[in-house]
């Protein structure tokens, strides 16, 4: 589910920057806008907003599939997770050094998908043990 509100608030974020939402809501100080149109509001020329949207949403799709009681113990899943979980942490480190440090500002909206993504990592590493264990029990 936090996949899922993340998503949508990165999918706002990069509607916001086409121009299609209006005035963005944030905070008094416009970080939000002053983060998301700084260089650092793209990556290698994307939008930061749709990666976050893109990487929520295979996150939500794996997840889904690994609720599925064929799944649920097959690492391979837990590996895919980890595959979009581990690089999406790094890339939100990058993004809050620079947002934090380089811009100093600060964006509630971002903070989400920080929160989030790090939620995320602590679950799919707690999922890996749990696979691990089960895995020597046979």
């Amino acid at each position: 589910m936090t996949a899922v509100i993340a998503g949508l608030v990165a999918l706002y974020l990069h509607l916001w920057k086409l121009g299609y939402m209006g005035a963005l809501a944030c905070t008094a100080n416009h970080g939000c806008e002053y983060a998301m149109t700084s260089r650092w509001g793209r990556f290698l020329g994307v939008d930061v907003a749709l990666i976050g949207t893109v990487g929520y949403t295979l996150i939500v799709i794996t997840a889904l599939v690994g609720l599925r009681s064929r799944w649920i113990d097959d690492p391979r899943i837990t590996v895919a997770l980890m595959a979009l979980v581990i690089p999406a942490f790094i890339f939100t480190l990058r993004l809050k050094y620079a947002e934090f440090i380089i811009l100093k500002t600060f964006c509630p909206w971002c903070a989400i998908s920080a929160v989030t993504i790090t939620t995320h990592l602590i679950a799919v590493v707690m999922d890996w043990k749990r696979v691990q264990r089960e895995t020597r029990d046979y």
